[in-house]
């Protein structure tokens, strides 16, 4: 406590909140709260240390004593699962174990980035309903429940969420490019290659061993040949089954036999013989992209059409020719069996193994797993006819195939209704965009609904940055996906952004180009005479 002369020469009191040694007998006792900390994989400059040190000075000036801390150290804030202490945290104040009164958090992005804002309400009201308050330290608002701190909250989550989409975006797009020069973008390099780290010129630094990753930015990681002993088993593979007509399980047993084993140290299997044959790297080509985790949502297993490529990047092992004739063999195989005889395996596979899956699949001896997906197009089809559903959803494939299906009638249809409307309407055969009266274009998309856990509905809009079409036709689906909802008539020049996440109400700037009925977009092509002028 210090004093100060005022203008008026009167002496005033200044209290220094910031001084440890104002306590007296006389202050009221502090209120017990919890600090919950997160050190983000996007944010690692936030550490869990500069954020503990911005809650104490927060609790000292605001009369809070710190007894317990919760710590998600290394954790992306996208969603709860995986963050064991938030997950304690909200189990120990409704389960009655919480001996505090509030929770102090660095800040709204720090409880969570979450890609619905109502999902870091949701966690903030389960605290308030036990009767623990939350307070964000370093944020410029007091969370008292007004009317301006719910607002700047909820812009607040939204904001957070929009960052992680937009550095989704940003990181697939980067790691996409690194794909199509020829660098590889993670996992181990398997049998007969290893991964060599080059600098930023192209030369080598060096060979990465197992668990090994690269330390600069500007590195890059390439495939080369491995050991020769290693390379030659390779090829001795190929011929044992493309010449000699030998199975992948006696090419295991043989390689066994003989005590070579896999580059992870492990016996082989037929599953392992078949990725040996199946695998383009072994061609040289650099391939990307056959599943994706984005924003931590579910996990997708993308179309080959959708797969991120790149070939003859590497140096080659086994010769191109080869490697088409053992891929035709593994196709050829299925071809022989009928559909109930590969579904009566396939439902001997699930009473064996318990459970199905791509490498289940190709470790028993039969059709393999991409045979499966070929023949009744898709694994998830294949599953289902034999009763059995995977532990992640992946209904979303069957939706976007049937959506692919619905594509060109619609696309027809609104062709015929601008023709309706007097207009001359174009259609290329290999893009479906259509080029109307010779003086704009336009592109047709259907968009898949996405129920949210909170019951919400979302859209995900991707605009085709490669046609830039003057219009956008944005086909909304209803949640059922089987019917149409609104439309969205989109104009290049306002676009900003190639993907667009849309709700169910999105606010003037979007909402200003929805329709229920095309007759707005229809009229664009409508054609007016004029009387010349004497």
């Amino acid at each position: 406590m210090s004093f100060g002369a005022s203008r008026a020469g009167v002496e005033t009191m200044v209290i220094d909140w910031t001084s440890p040694d104002q306590d007296s007998a006389d202050d009221p006792p502090r209120v017990r709260a919890a600090e919950y900390v997160r050190m983000s994989t996007e944010h690692q400059q936030y550490s869990t240390d500069n954020q503990a040190s911005a809650i104490r000075r927060y609790a000292a000036k605001r009369g809070y004593e710190i007894v317990r801390t919760y710590a998600d150290e290394g954790k992306s804030g996208l969603n709860i699962e995986g963050r064991a202490s938030l997950q304690r945290l909200l189990s120990d104040i409704e389960g009655g174990l919480a001996d505090f009164k509030a929770v102090l958090v660095y800040d709204v992005g720090r409880l969570g980035r979450f890609q619905d804002p109502d999902e870091a309400a949701a966690c903030e009201l389960r605290c308030r309903r036990a009767g623990v308050a939350v307070h964000y330290c370093a944020e410029q608002f007091e969370n008292d429940g007004s009317i301006g701190s719910s607002i700047i909250k909820t812009v607040k989550r939204a904001m957070a969420g929009e960052y992680s989409r937009e550095l989704s975006v940003k990181v697939f797009a980067g790691q996409a490019n690194l794909i199509k020069l020829g660098y590889r973008q993670g996992g181990p390099a398997g049998y007969g290659l290893r991964r060599v780290l080059i600098d930023h010129n192209g030369e080598r630094k060096g060979e990465l061993r197992a668990g090994e990753h690269k330390s600069i930015a500007t590195d890059r990681v390439i495939l080369v040949r491995g050991p020769g002993d290693e390379v030659l088993i390779i090829g001795d593979v190929y011929r044992q089954f493309v010449e000699q007509g030998r199975t992948e399980r006696e090419i295991a047993s043989s390689l066994n036999e003989r005590g070579i084993r896999t580059d992870l140290g492990r016996a082989w299997t037929r599953g392992s013989i078949h990725q040996l044959l199946i695998n383009e790297k072994y061609v040289g080509n650099n391939v990307w992209g056959r599943t994706s985790f984005k924003l931590k949502q579910r996990r997708i297993l993308n179309a080959p059409d959708d797969w991120i490529r790149a070939d003859a990047v590497f140096d080659a092992i086994v010769d191109p020719e080869m490697f088409e004739r053992a891929r035709q063999i593994i196709s050829i195989r299925s071809e022989k069996l009928s559909d109930d005889a590969m579904i009566e395996k396939l439902r001997l596979m699930l009473e064996r193994a318990g459970k199905l899956s791509g490498i289940i699949i190709d470790e028993f001896d039969g059709p393999s797993s991409s045979a499966y997906r070929s023949r009744f197009g898709s694994l998830l089809r294949a599953y289902a006819l034999v009763g059995f559903a995977p532990e992640h959803d992946y209904r979303y494939l069957e939706i976007n195939r049937s959506l692919r299906r619905m594509h060109p009638a619609l696309v027809s249809q609104i062709v015929e209704g601008l023709e309706a409307a007097g207009g001359h309407v174009s259609q290329d055969p290999a893009t479906d965009l259509l080029t109307i009266n010779h003086e704009f274009t336009a592109s047709v998309v259907i968009v898949r609904c996405a129920p949210v856990l909170s019951g919400s509905l979302r859209w995900r809009l991707r605009l085709d940055t490669q046609l830039n079409p003057d219009i956008t036709v944005a086909v909304r689906m209803a949640a059922d996906n089987a019917s149409t909802l609104d439309y969205y008539v989109l104009p290049l020049f306002d676009m900003d952004e190639a993907i667009l996440r849309l709700c169910e109400y999105n606010g003037l700037s979007l909402d200003a180009y929805r329709y229920e009925k095309l007759q707005p977009f229809y009229q664009l092509a409508a054609r007016t005479e004029f009387r010349r002028a004497a």
